[in-house]
């Protein structure tokens, strides 16, 4: 089988952890829930570590300070009004997928955020990576419509994994 997630570990303890599996999991999941083909598409992820995704942060959205998840989608495919459905992406081959976009994720701030909200790490960060899927896919939470969208799906993704609502 082919790989959906191209998984880039920069913090060691993603590598201990499984988040090449886990992201993979999670990111067929959130595909298969909405139609996509994930044979078709590929996503690149980073696994790193708070200093790195301050940066990252900083840089991309003027926020120079760690965060959970980033993501960068590949095309906007934001709909046009608020609440609405957001364009299909388009979609390479088996042997040709096309790019959807990249994730990074901070291993810190995940952590602390697992312990705040007593969950399992595990299902934290497998609705992460499902929140960072549906970014690159032209869900956002700007608004209260975009935001009822884009948890209904993750609630719904998250479902079909065995995970209790995260919200």
């Amino acid at each position: 089988m082919q790989m959906l997630v191209d998984t880039v570990i920069e913090e060691e303890r993603w590598e201990g952890f499984g988040l090449a599996a886990l992201a993979e999991t999670a990111a067929r999941a959130a595909l298969a829930h909405l139609g996509h083909p994930a044979t078709c598409l590929e996503i690149s992820l980073l696994g790193c570590d708070d200093a790195r995704i301050a940066v990252l942060n900083g840089e991309f959205r003027a926020k120079p300070k760690p965060t959970n998840v980033l993501s960068w989608p590949a095309w906007d495919l934001s709909p046009e009004m608020p609440g609405g459905q957001p364009e299909d992406p388009e979609t390479g081959t088996a042997d040709d997928p096309e790019p959807l976009g990249d994730i990074a994720i901070a291993w810190e701030t995940c952590a602390r955020e697992a312990e705040e909200q007593a969950k399992p790490m595990r299902d934290h960060v497998t609705h992460l990576i499902v929140h960072g899927c549906l970014h690159l896919l032209g869900y956002d939470h700007e608004t209260e419509a975009d935001a009822a969208l884009m948890e209904g799906h993750e609630v719904a993704i998250l479902a079909s994994l065995g995970l209790s609502d995260p919200y």
